[in-house]
């Protein structure tokens, strides 16, 4: 066995991904603080090859030095856009035809694993604020909440570790 050089990984360039159909999932994130987060978030959806990133709210956007420290470059390889309030994100992308999923733990969530999702279903995947989860604005424009269950003594996991289960989830789900 030997590690791979970049060189052998076969990697898309930035043109060829720019221009390779994605997965219909757009991410939104609400009202997240860390920098950092967000540049973690960017990096996965473009690991999974996800259609935009939404930045909502406080969330810190490009150019910004703590997104850019996580993301290597992947700000510039995913789509994103800002929109200060959550609420005209959601309804846009509802009018779009996208089903808003909201990543959080109410009493109606059911099990990511549980989730069932086609292909041709596009999907807006809401995140929330590393403390508050998703504000009362984004719950009450979901049409369902999922949750990623847990078996230790926490209650949540950091935003950006949540963003790479799901995404490999989705991905894994949409492409097989």
């Amino acid at each position: 066995m030997k590690k791979l050089k970049l060189e052998e990984l076969g990697r898309d360039t930035l043109k060829d991904f720019k221009a390779k159909e994605k997965i219909k999932i757009v991410v939104v994130l609400d009202n997240i603080r860390s920098g950092m987060n967000v540049g973690s978030v960017f990096r996965t959806l473009d690991c999974f090859g996800i259609e935009k990133l939404v930045l909502c709210g406080i969330t810190p956007q490009p150019p910004h030095k703590e997104i850019f420290k996580t993301a290597i470059g992947a700000q510039s390889s995913v789509d994103w856009i800002y929109q200060k309030e959550i609420a005209d994100a959601l309804i846009t992308l509802k009018d779009e035809g996208y089903q808003i999923i909201g990543i959080e733990q109410t009493n109606k969530s059911e099990a990511l694993s549980h989730l069932a999702i086609n292909k041709e279903d596009k999907l807006a995947i809401v995140m929330g604020n590393e403390v508050d989860g998703l504000s009362e604005s984004a719950l009450n424009l979901l049409d369902k909440a999922v949750e990623i269950k847990q078996y230790g003594t926490k209650h949540s996991l950091n935003v950006s570790v949540c963003a790479g289960i799901v995404m490999w989830e989705m991905s894994r789900k949409l492409r097989n």
